[in-house]
């Protein structure tokens, strides 16, 4: 699925949150021919990035929450962020991305979400249920609030896929109108 949208980038390609650089690592893996940058706020997961593929660009220091990075990406991932962070973070990523995807480029997030549209697998709610006890800002975020959020930034959901494990794909792209 990402392979595809990695190769139609046009920019270079930034993950948020990168965390320990696993996917980052295999993304480059497989992308050979693109320019991706990881990212975390947490200095030991930007240390273990450089672990995971030490031929890698240097990680940023980046926080969605406030973001300060003032470059043009072709694509944006993120993976398993939005339920294991505070709302604001969603909005700071949501904002972020409108302000920095290049008008032509993606917002990839990939994660569980809860859809009133159907019925919700039993193990997203007990997901859902679990992080809430382990911080009450967390929480399996429901689709169509996160796609409201996003159309606040001038960002359009373009495509909604069924993964494994009760997950989705969700790619945004920018809907702002160049000047």
């Amino acid at each position: 699925m990402l392979g595809p949208l990695a190769a139609s980038a046009p920019g270079p390609i930034l993950e948020v949150a990168s965390g320990s650089g696993e996917h980052l690592a295999y993304f480059r893996q497989q992308n050979p021919g693109v320019c991706w940058q990881g990212s975390d706020p947490e200095p030991i997961h930007r240390a273990s990035i450089q672990a995971w593929d030490p031929s890698a660009p240097a990680p940023l220091d980046l926080d969605v929450r406030s973001w300060r990075d003032t470059r043009s990406w072709g694509g944006i991932v993120a993976i398993n962020l939005l339920h294991i962070s505070a709302w604001e973070a969603t909005i700071g990523l949501l904002k972020g991305a409108a302000a920095h995807l290049h008008p032509a480029g993606w917002l990839y997030l990939y994660g569980a979400y809860l859809r009133k549209d159907r019925p919700n697998a039993p193990s997203n709610l007990a997901f859902d249920e679990s992080l809430r006890r382990q911080n009450p800002s967390w929480g399996v975020r429901w689709l169509d609030e996160v796609v409201a959020e996003a159309e606040l930034h001038q960002l359009r959901l373009d495509s909604c896929l069924d993964m494994p494990a009760n997950n989705f794909s969700l790619i945004f792209r920018p809907s702002r109108l160049e000047k």
